[in-house]
């Protein structure tokens, strides 16, 4: 997949493609029919597909005080677009300059002129340009004329809608089958592993250390997970919190403790799959209790683990 940055220059070869727009944190299953309908359109016409995202995301222009809330770093979301067949990812600059522009504006400079793209799929309730006063119908009546066609693809799911929103609140809560459930896959973490307190290391429950980061906060405590690391997954047990036992931190850290592994993981980038949330942290007296409760935290993640 051809990846454009915010501010590169589109070159002749990436534009002419059929492309979904929209911010696709998390690349749920209602963002994949999105794309599934831009892809329809590219096999229609024999062009590329794109995807075309916003970068920074807005609630980070609007809102650049706002409490963390990305589901996927850029380079997850690239991955997940390009695992559904994306030939170019085309990371448009936001701004406050490009949030004034009218919808017509945007329809003109940015799709026809700046991506020349010949369709756009969008989400029905997709809203864009100068106080969102623009919508799936104007879009297509100024595709119409700028010679672009337009799908607006109706929320897939029962019950519910599927939404970023939806599954933030949900991995905020705890509730793991059900983020999971919208996204078609397990919510996880990925960083580069970075040195802790190594306290887990006397209990003999070794633990690779990630930062949260940018990542939404999802509920304090301890999850069954998967980690992936050089394309294999591992089982394991890991703890999503600020460690008031050993030392409160500033904000949360990820320390997976992976089964049956032994290897030197410093430095090494590798992803966290959040399978299940089995307990809220706790603060523990003394290190005996909280050896005792990793020995059964870990037990437990590895019989749940066992029985997917």
């Amino acid at each position: 997949m051809k990846r454009h940055a915010a501010a590169e220059e589109i070159d002749a070869s990436s534009r002419g493609a059929a492309i979904a727009l929209g911010n696709f944190d998390g690349v749920h299953l209602g963002h994949q029919a999105v794309i599934a309908s831009a892809r329809a359109a590219a096999e229609a016409r024999g062009v590329a597909l794109g995807v075309a995202v916003f970068e920074p995301h807005p609630r980070r222009v609007f809102q650049p005080d706002a409490p963390p809330f990305r589901l996927q770093t850029n380079e997850q979301r690239a991955q997940a677009l390009a695992s559904l067949g994306v030939q170019y990812l085309y990371e448009v600059g936001f701004d406050r300059a490009l949030s004034q522009l009218s919808d017509e504006e945007f329809a003109r400079g940015i799709l026809a002129e700046r991506l020349g793209v010949v369709h756009v799929s969008v989400g029905a309730d997709f809203r864009f340009g100068r106080g969102r006063m623009g919508d799936a119908e104007s879009l297509a009546r100024f595709g119409a004329v700028l010679g672009f066609s337009v799908d607006a693809v109706s929320p897939v799911g029962d019950g519910a809608k599927i939404s970023s929103s939806a599954i933030r609140e949900a991995i905020a809560a705890g509730v793991l089958d059900r983020a999971t459930a919208l996204l078609g896959r397990p919510w996880a973490i990925e960083g580069v592993v970075q040195r802790g307190f190594q306290r887990g290391r006397e209990f003999g429950f070794a633990t690779a250390n990630v930062a949260v980061g940018d990542y939404l906060r999802p509920r304090l405590g301890v999850y069954a997970v998967r980690v992936a690391i050089d394309g294999r997954l591992f089982d394991g047990v890991a703890s999503v919190g600020v460690n008031p036992t050993v030392g409160a931190l500033p904000d949360p850290v990820l320390e997976a403790h992976i089964f049956d592994f032994d290897a030197d993981l410093y430095g090494k980038t590798i992803e966290v799959e959040l399978i299940a949330f089995l307990r809220d942290e706790a603060k523990f007296e003394t290190s005996e209790i909280l050896a005792r409760q990793i020995a059964e935290d870990a037990a437990a993640a590895r019989s749940l683990l066992r029985g997917l």
